[in-house]
């Protein structure tokens, strides 16, 4: 046996090392138990205790306090506590770190010291010095394509030129920026998203280099995207559908099998999808296999809402006061492609009936429209009973909304004057263009909504001549627009303009639905709902003319409160029987702004100068 073998030699150490604790378990005369009871305890090991002082520029010493490993065992639990040893080993590394750490933010010469001292009541003090130096500037990017969307850009195809060209202007780490980690992620997740985004679903970077000069301080951006072949779409495939068919899911898809694919076309697909009331959830995606990239399916996932719900609410309007609401929706009446939608509204100023009956949607996004409405309204004084029944048709696209119907109307006013009463056959047609960031809670955009209605009336009405019979053709014209602009510095500017019009002769008596007034919520703040329009016999009436205007700026009450956010708005407006007697009335003051999930919830504290009065406004929504 070779005795100089480390193998042999270990094992001879072993042994000796067991018959070594047999003998003196065996001959010792004591039980081993007492052995080990008669062996002093290991003492714990000592925990290193101290103070650490970051010494850097603000941003960055946030950024060190938050992942240096001196900082982070400062402040462990004593079962993760390091010992002096241990906190050496760290000193030691601490500079090390700190450099890789401020490399992140593009600090790439940066000299870190750490020292040792005491505090006054004897704690060793660690200071990390830092001078982080000059920061690295971007000195020139270059991104290129591979894939379908090189060869398209070097076919000159007018499509590939332009997308590639969009995502060179559009790479957000341009040159002259400083460099930064976070801001180099950014721009990368960003720009491969937006080609995904348009038409390339299965894009990849193939290149991402970030060629780092420490010496100038300069960086060098180097990045090809692997497009992989253009999308088109095909067929759509649905699932989930138990209640309501296919062809109703199938219309409300604004594309063409073929078409080259775009995240765009399908997102609006999946809006309209949630927007027609038969879905609780619908998801829409494009299948992202490159095998079938020339003609790509299109995967519809549904989760379909009950064929009935009915709803009960308590509210308060400040236009009309306290509420009870019963609302009932039959998503398929008797059968049929058709919704049947009742609302019962219950308060002491206004008691009404609204009831549509409205088709699944038909070709072109349309849906046919039958529907009525009665409704008893008590204000300023006055008691307003009318109803009316309409057909017509109705289409919803991701930018404008179309309703055109034909509508006979009867309206009763009481008032301590007289009493009006009138009523009318007409044609109507509204239009609402909306460009927008956002529907529910827009910032930046305009909004344009018009009405337009010829029609034929008769019955009575109050002028300043008393009370006057007559009948004759109308035309009603009216139109809101609505201005959305961020100023910068987290302000936000709201601007409105408002104006309508009757034209017909004086003794036309016009339902008083179609006529004007203004005050309330939506019109002229720091006025009861309809109390502004022209005075006859002390009385106010309705008009035959409106225009209201209203400038709002905006903010965050904090940045940690992003959602909550205070105003302050300054209203005018009125109503009138002719332009030369419109007197607009003043309403100013001072909100408050939820932006709430499902839209933005309003509290204004206004002042109308014409009444002297302060008056509490409350709404939820945005008005279109």
């Amino acid at each position: 046996m070779n005795w100089r073998s480390p193998a042999v030699a270990a094992l001879v150490v072993l042994q000796a090392s067991l018959l070594a604790g047999c003998a003196s378990g065996l001959f010792s005369g004591k039980k081993t138990n007492e052995v080990d009871a008669a062996k002093p305890a290991a003492s714990a090991p000592e925990r290193a205790v101290y103070a650490l002082d970051v010494q850097a520029p603000k941003e960055l010493r946030a950024l060190l306090v938050d992942y240096l490993d001196l900082s982070r065992f400062q402040n462990a639990p004593e079962t993760d506590s390091i010992t002096p040893a241990e906190l050496d080993r760290l000193v030691a590394a601490a500079p090390a770190q700190a450099r890789g750490l401020l490399e992140t933010e593009g600090y790439f010469n940066a000299d870190v010291q750490v020292s040792r001292a005491l505090t006054d009541s004897g704690t060793p003090l660690l200071r990390v010095h830092v001078a982080p130096g000059p920061r690295a500037i971007v000195e020139a990017i270059t991104l290129d394509a591979t894939g379908e969307l090189r060869k398209g850009v070097d076919a000159s195809e007018r499509a590939a030129v332009d997308e590639l060209a969009s995502l060179r202007r559009q790479w957000a780490l341009s040159a002259g920026k400083p460099f930064r980690q976070v801001a180099w992620n950014d721009a990368k997740n960003t720009t491969i998203a937006r080609l995904r985004a348009e038409g390339y679903p299965s894009a990849a970077w193939s290149i991402t280099s970030a060629q780092v000069d420490a010496l100038n301080n300069t960086v060098r951006l180097h990045v090809v995207a692997d497009s992989g072949p253009l999308f088109h779409v095909g067929e759509i495939r649905i699932d989930g559908l138990q209640r309501y068919d296919e062809q109703s899911v199938r219309r409300l898809a604004n594309f063409r099998v073929g078409e080259p694919y775009s995240e765009k076309v399908l997102l609006d697909f999946q809006e309209r999808l949630q927007k027609v009331g038969l879905f609780e959830g619908s998801v829409v995606e494009i299948d992202p296999n490159p095998d079938t990239a020339a003609a790509a399916p299109v995967l519809v996932h549904l989760k379909e809402l009950p064929l009935q719900t009915a709803t009960v609410g308590v509210g308060y309007s400040a236009n009309t006061g306290p509420r009870l609401t019963l609302e009932h929706l039959h998503r398929r009446v008797f059968g049929t492609r058709w919704m049947a939608k009742n609302k019962f509204e219950l308060g002491p100023s206004l008691k009404s009936w609204q009831g549509d009956l409205t088709s699944h949607p038909l070709a072109g996004l349309y849906r046919n429209l039958i529907g009525g409405s009665a409704e008893r309204l008590r204000s300023a004084d006055q008691l307003r009973t009318s109803w009316s029944a309409r057909v017509g048709r109705t289409q919803d696209t991701p930018r404008i909304e179309r309703l055109y119907y034909a509508e006979l109307a009867h309206s009763r006013l009481e008032t301590a004057a007289g009493t009006n009463s009138s009523d009318a056959v007409s044609g109507n047609y509204h239009w609402i263009w909306r460009d927008v960031d956002s529907v529910l809670l827009p910032t930046k955009g305009v909004t344009l909504a018009t009405q337009v209605a010829l029609g034929l009336a008769h019955g009575r009405q109050i002028t300043e001549d008393g009370i006057t019979e007559g009948r004759g053709p109308f035309t009603r014209a009216w139109g809101r627009l609505t201005w959305y602009r961020p100023l910068g510095g987290s302000w936000y500017a709201t601007t409105r303009v408002e104006a309508g019009q009757i034209f017909a002769r004086d003794r036309v008596p016009v339902p008083d639905t179609l006529l004007f007034r203004a005050g309330g919520d939506e019109s002229v703040r720091g006025y009861a709902y309809r109390t502004l329009g022209p005075v006859i016999d002390g009385v106010v009436t309705s008009g035959r003319v409106l225009m209201t205007g209203s400038a709002e700026l905006a903010r965050p009450i904090a940045p940690k409160w992003p959602a909550y956010w205070w105003a302050m708005f300054v209203d005018a407006g009125d109503a009138a029987n002719r332009w030369g007697d419109l007197r607009p009335a003043l309403g100013y003051g001072v909100g408050f702004r939820w932006r709430s999930p499902v839209g933005p919830l309003r509290i204004d504290w206004a002042y109308g100068q014409r009444v002297h009065k302060m008056r509490l406004h409350l709404s939820v929504g945005i008005s279109f």
